[in-house]
């Protein structure tokens, strides 16, 4: 799929010098657009199999949210080994390793289902998130260094559409298979060995929902490996992990990275409650196996999101951009915590549109001008991720001591209102 001309607005304050730093490799953005879906549909596949979970083990919201801190807190733990691996054995093995790490992953769904034992799930889900981290390690740099630096906000918007695409497909197939053949009978009602043959039984369908993954994983680990040396002209500077912390001693870069831990905190929180928020009463008061699909409108407003924000970041400044959907995100927060009905859910589904264009636009202002640094930018924005452990956990810990999700949305609402403050600090030039 072709990107829109490479041009710079005038009406953007901060335009991005070209440095030179830019890789020669025709035809090599469609495979990175397809990695973006990916790794964007298996971590938003989460929001399905946390209520599925939940009801399963009777979790509480704190301890259903150990799903997102054992994913997220992969990119804390792996995020700069990551990043040093990938400048040793370059972009495309990279993303070999990351893939295949994924289907191990996947794989280990079978003997967590076969156990019916909550922690080999968690365990799981780190190993499958390590591969995404890889993966996100190697696309990240890879889109911005695929054409002039000064449209490196619009190429990773694009890019980022895909991943939303994947975010969009992966819940609606999962719901239909995970939320949509809920039994007659819940975990609450049972025990003994007849709990566990139960969670044993209704944990297939999450089973064979990643096995399918596993397979088609594999087919993409395939094609990539055997493409391994199409990419020419790559540079790396070396560096150590410490070195690459350094980064974090430039304001704008600091600030950055605080601000992607905030939003994946934000937007993971929000996600992985959907579900049960919008099955409350005083929403829809519909069972989550008959509405588990409306998380893809939540999605799906981000992945329409950035096609326009990819077009609207080459005639506006991409902070102004940045703090405007911070702040209408505060206000639709606001609006849902205090209604009720058809209003308090569509208003919630709707901070999915604005969440949009904050990761890519984030990452870029950040890392404007890192040049040979980028892949030690990218492990660092990756371990800033783990802000999708942190914030969700504390997020079900303020659920369950108010006993009301909708007065927990003022985390999320406090997130959104730092990231604001980047983007307005982000507009003076870097």
């Amino acid at each position: 799929m072709a990107l829109a001309p490479d041009v710079t607005s005038s009406t953007d304050p901060n335009p991005i010098e070209d440095d030179g730093t830019h890789i020669d490799a025709p035809g090599l953005q469609p495979f990175v657009f397809a990695l973006f879906f990916i790794f964007g549909g298996i971590t938003s596949l989460n929001d399905v199999v946390i209520p599925k979970l939940k009801e399963l083990f009777t979790l509480n919201y704190t301890q259903a949210m150990l799903v997102q801190f054992c994913f997220f807190a992969a990119y804390f733990v792996m995020g700069l080994p990551m990043a040093r691996l990938v400048k040793k054995v370059g972009y495309m093995r990279g993303a070999v390793i990351g893939l295949v790490t994924m289907m191990a992953g996947c794989l280990m769904f079978i003997p967590a289902s076969q156990t019916a034992t909550y922690a080999i799930f968690l365990f799981a889900y780190f190993v499958l998130a390590s591969g995404v981290v890889m993966v996100q390690v190697v696309a990240n740099p890879l889109i911005s260094l695929l054409g002039p630096a000064r449209t490196a906000h619009s190429r990773l918007t694009f890019g980022q559409a895909f991943n939303s695409l994947g975010t969009t497909v992966f819940p609606a197939v999962g719901a239909g298979l995970i939320l949509g053949k809920l039994a007659e009978v819940s975990a609450d009602e049972l025990s003994g060995d007849a709990l566990r043959a139960y969670r044993t039984a209704e944990s297939a369908m999450i089973v064979n929902t990643y096995l399918g993954l596993a397979v088609a994983i594999g087919v993409v680990a395939l094609v990539v490996w055997l493409f391994r040396n199409k990419l020419q002209g790559e540079r790396h500077e070396e560096s150590s992990i410490v070195g690459g912390l350094s980064l974090l001693k430039r304001p704008r870069f600091g600030y950055g990275a605080l601000s992607i831990f905030l939003y994946v905190g934000a937007e993971v929180a929000i996600g992985s409650i959907l579900i049960n928020y919008l099955a409350e009463a005083r929403v829809f008061g519909q069972p989550e196996s008959v509405i588990g699909w409306m998380i893809t409108l939540y999605w799906g407003g981000a992945m329409v999101g950035r096609f326009i924000g990819s077009a609207l970041l080459r005639m506006f400044s991409p902070g102004k951009i940045l703090a405007t959907n911070a702040t209408i995100a505060i206000l639709l927060i606001a609006i849902s915590a205090l209604s009720t009905g058809a209003v308090a859910g569509y208003s919630l589904l709707a901070v999915g549109l604005m969440n949009s264009i904050m990761f890519p636009t984030i990452f870029a202002l950040a890392c404007e001008k890192l040049g040979s640094r980028a892949a030690d930018g990218s492990g660092i924005i990756n371990v800033a991720i783990v802000g999708g452990a942190v914030v969700p956990v504390v997020f079900g810990a303020v659920a369950d001591l108010s006993g009301s999700l909708a007065f927990a949305l003022i985390l999320p609402a406090i997130c959104y209102a730092i990231i604001a403050g980047f983007g307005i600090f982000a507009r003076r030039p870097a």
